[in-house]
């Protein structure tokens, strides 16, 4: 290798073929017969407790962590339904793009189950493999565009060659398996030993499935209608135990064609749990039962079957192309499970799914709100007035804080609504950054009609509170100027949304629409009653339109948008919110889907007071709000019903034109 007419690397190739060092173990492969076809029956548990297991129990305290809306991408949420409960098979994400939109995205599932690997690694990593390929075919993707990874976890080895014999099993099976589906794997990751003194991990190799695709074509497992039919596909095992490939190839390529002619509603791999677990989680999302009546034992592990929700009228396509495609039965209106002769009430089945994991990842805070909050106040709602500008096109500021991950979806929004958007981002690395910056800021909003503070993190939320940062920017004297300024001489337009909002109520500007120091008095955000971040969709209501940015809607307009954050809890003395809904400056409120205004956790779940979402200063042109308007596009969660656009943007675009 030369750099420059200069040789910087000179290594012989045989040097490179033996990776610096020849290496040999002794190994010994202990036999092991299959573990799929062993009587894996789990009749004795009953359906409560195969779902409160473990393996197969709700995630979602954990999951609702973890921000799955940043990115405006996410085409199956993590926790879909009306109740945002049925987790779907793999990820899916469309590819992120500045402008424009797409229907490219990429789906990515896993597959590892540890009690099979202890039995048997070649078995278990044969699971793995396959499990993440069924799992990426159950959401849309095709097979044969699949590319794997794996992450490898073994005990330690050191010259015991049964020990050896694992990882050597482990990486048989995971070849094995890629040579009958013709995938590659493309890297991996091994980290090194899994022994901790006397203790070892079972032999892991967990296999990542990615795949390109059409978010257009994405399937999620909760049912969707009632009436509609439910079929079972198996893929059955080879002489010697293992799944049969070439059926699976062929079934999975079947899947595929069906889907892009839109005979499926729902699709969803079953795994080790067996078929009425399944069922039971499809049903969870949206409350919808089923009727089962079927001869196959619905408590089974079906390691690599699939349950498919259907329209009668596409019986006979779907059965004309996986001919072992056998009915089991219909949804239903009534929330039951009626599965062979036995009645499983849902609710019954979802206390017992969510509550083994509640006390660790609660998804409810252990006390209620407070009881004052209970009496929700009428709110005025006016006509919001234009602008006395000519028609231009409004230019708009988004400043990109340290910690701020919301500019580039919030800018987008703007330019689709009309505007020009530009993201000046906020250098700290010094002082003299952090004047040039300041004088940078200030001088774009003196240029721009619009000032908008987006969502994120300022600053890591730290020391003791979010947006500090933020506030202390826009106190300085020469920002503060230039807000002012937008607002009293310039009819100009402010908008905070998540930290944005934060950052606008610690300095005043909503509710008071200046720039002051907070009293006791003073509306504020604190962390959520949960004591967490949360990250789900809720609804909100639209409470006044006073607002220009609000002229769009109608006082009762319902929108289902995306919230994450920790400190999203609105918090006021009652005599103060009185008078904020007497002066119609509570914009929006979250609320069920029928649109009344609720204190349950489920729609309110930051605990916020009076279920206030958004408010505005006293002349509508200042608007925060929690909820992420900008996380909004075509095909995004495609698994949680409701209206998901909510056209502040063009609002605030058309007040200048």
């Amino acid at each position: 290798m030369t750099w420059r007419g200069q040789k910087i690397v000179d290594l012989s190739r045989e040097f490179l073929d033996t990776n610096g060092a020849s290496q040999s173990a002794q190994i010994h492969v202990c036999a092991a017969h299959s573990p799929f076809t062993e009587a894996k029956h789990v009749a004795s548990k009953s359906l409560v407790e195969i779902l409160s297991d473990l393996s197969t129990c709700s995630r979602k305290g954990l999951g609702a962590m973890f921000d799955a809306s940043v990115g405006a991408g996410t085409v199956l949420w993590p926790f879909g339904g009306k109740n945002q409960n049925t987790a779907p098979d793999a990820m899916v994400a469309k590819l992120p793009l500045l402008e424009g939109d797409t229907d490219a995205c990429t789906f990515m599932a896993w597959g590892f189950d540890p009690f099979i690997s202890e039995k048997s690694p070649f078995h278990g990593a044969i699971h793995a493999v396959t499990e993440s390929v069924c799992k990426v075919v159950a959401a849309g993707g095709r097979l044969k565009d699949i590319r794997l990874t794996f992450q490898e976890y073994f005990p330690k080895l050191g010259n015991d060659p049964k020990r050896w014999g694992m990882p050597f099993s482990a990486l048989l099976g995971a070849y094995h398996a890629q040579q009958s589906l013709r995938l590659a794997a493309i890297g991996g990751k091994d980290s090194m030993s899994g022994s901790f003194n006397d203790l070892d991990v079972p032999p892991t190799l967990v296999s990542f499935a990615l795949a390109p695709g059409h978010a257009s074509l994405a399937l999620s497992p909760e049912f969707k209608k009632p009436g509609s039919e439910i079929s079972l596909i198996q893929i059955p095992f080879d002489d010697e135990g293992l799944p049969n490939f070439e059926i699976l190839k062929s079934t999975a390529e079947a899947i595929h064609s069906l889907n892009q002619e839109g005979h499926f509603l729902s699709l969803h791999h079953i795994g080790e749990s067996g078929i009425a677990a399944a069922l039971a989680k499809m049903s969870f999302g949206n409350d919808i039962g089923a009727q089962v009546d079927a001869s196959c034992d619905m408590f089974a592990a079906a390691s690599f079957s699939f349950l498919v929700e259907h329209t009668a009228s596409s019986s006979s396509a779907i059965k004309g192309a996986i001919p072992t495609l056998i009915t089991l039965g219909h949804t239903t209106e009534t929330q039951t499970l009626a599965i062979n002769g036995s009645n499983y009430p849902i609710a019954t089945l979802k206390d017992a799914w969510q509550g083994t994991l509640e006390p660790v990842y609660p998804t409810s805070p252990s006390t209620g709100l407070d009881n004052t909050t209970a009496d929700l106040p009428d709110f005025k709602s006016t006509t919001a007035r234009r602008t006395n500008s000519k028609s231009i096109i409004p230019k708009i500021i988004i400043p990109a804080f340290p910690g701020t991950n919301s500019e580039y979806d919030s800018a987008k929004s703007f330019r689709e609504a009309g505007g020009d958007a530009q993201i000046l981002v906020f250098r700290n690395l010094g002082a003299q950054h952090i004047s040039e910056s300041i004088d940078a800021l200030a001088a774009k909003i003196r240029e721009s009609q619009i000032l908008m503070f987006p969502g994120g993190f300022s600053a890591g939320d730290e020391p003791d509170g979010s947006a500090k940062f933020i506030a202390t920017i826009i106190r300085n004297p020469k920002v503060a100027d230039a807000i002012m300024d937008l607002i009293h001489n310039r009819d100009g337009l402010i908008l905070g949304i998540c930290n944005g909002f934060q950052a606008l109520i610690k300095t005043g500007l909503v509710p008071y629409g200046e720039i002051r120091t907070p009293s006791p008095e003073s509306p504020t955000l604190v962390h959520n009653t949960i004591g967490r971040h949360i990250s789900q969709y809720v609804h909100t209501r639209v409470t006044s339109n006073q607002s220009p940015w609000l002229a769009l809607n109608a006082p009762g307009d319902i929108h289902t948008v995306p919230v994450s954050h920790g400190e999203g809890r609105f918090y006021a003395d009652t005599d103060v919110i009185k008078q904020l809904a007497a002066s119609g400056q509570i914009a929006t409120q979250y609320c069920d889907a029928n649109g009344k205004p609720s204190l349950d956790n489920a729609f309110n779940p930051n605990g916020s007071a009076f279920a206030i979402e958004g408010i505005t200063s006293p002349c509508g042109r200042v608007f925060g709000k929690m909820a992420h308007s900008e996380r909004a596009g075509t095909r995004v969660a495609k698994n949680i019903p409701g209206n998901k656009h909510q056209p502040i943007f063009e609002a605030g675009i058309r007040y200048f034109q």
